[in-house]
């Protein structure tokens, strides 16, 4: 049985992703700041193993490490890392943000994101058989800005560069990486855009948005794929949001 890790599962994609995963029949290990919303997510697995609820700070690097050394004590190996625990700031302009805001999102979002990765990378060198999916988890706005958005845009961006470099550092070792970037996904994060969010006309306008499953299912897609084969970057976005150019 192949072992997947999914940063912030206890809401949103995250919470789908893993409820996907376990439904493909993998054993999953559930990570967050949260531990009571890990445990609901963990309690709506409907078949395989228990699924495991481990409380991780990701911009912590002890606490990584001990997520990391529990996956193996527990299953011995890890095959698909799903990078996606992330946050924003408040979308006010550049220079009102405070150096904490600032430093909080890229914490998050891309240290987080490294941190993680980077103990990935090294169980899954050791591993036999060796090699295992890391799956980061990007955005629209790693293409394109939102008004607003500086400090989730340029994580969302580096997230890419990230990806990049894990795809060729990692290819000698049988190590996959690719990226998602998702596009309005309904969760807690976007809320806020049944109300109507800020346009680059500086008009407020209501977006759509998908369910979550939609995302879920291109992670399990992502995460099925043999080794010798990888998504480099897939979008999974609402029809009718606005996209190019935030347009």
């Amino acid at each position: 049985m192949k072992v997947a890790l999914v940063t912030g599962a206890g809401s949103g994609v995250g919470r789908a992703a893993a409820l996907g995963l376990h439904a493909a029949g993998f054993a999953v290990v559930l990570a967050g700041r949260r531990k009571e919303e890990l445990e609901k997510t963990a309690a709506r697995g409907t078949s395989g193993p228990a699924m495991l609820a481990m409380a991780c700070d990701v911009t912590q690097p002890h606490q990584v490490k001990a997520l990391f050394g529990e996956i193996e004590r527990t299953h011995g190996r890890l095959d698909v890392l799903f990078n996606n625990a992330g946050k924003g700031a408040p979308a006010i302009p550049m220079e009102d943000l405070s150096f904490e805001q600032w430093n909080s999102v890229v914490a998050v979002n891309l240290t987080g994101a490294f941190l993680c990765a980077q103990e990935a990378m090294r169980l899954m060198k050791r591993q036999s058989p060796r090699g295992g999916r890391i799956i980061n988890n990007g955005s629209i706005s790693a293409y394109t800005p939102r008004p607003h958005s500086a400090p989730y845009t340029a994580t969302k961006h580096a997230i890419t560069g990230l990806t990049k470099s894990i795809s060729l550092d990692g290819r000698d070792y049988d190590i996959a990486c690719g990226q998602i970037d998702i596009g309005n996904a309904a969760t807690e994060m976007t809320e806020r855009m049944t109300q109507g969010v800020i346009q680059p006309d500086g008009s407020m306008k209501v977006e759509p948005r998908i369910e979550a499953r939609h995302v879920a299912d291109a992670v399990v897609y992502m995460a099925n794929l043999p080794l010798d084969a990888n998504v480099p970057t897939i979008t999974v976005m609402a029809t009718k949001m606005p996209f190019a150019g935030r347009g």
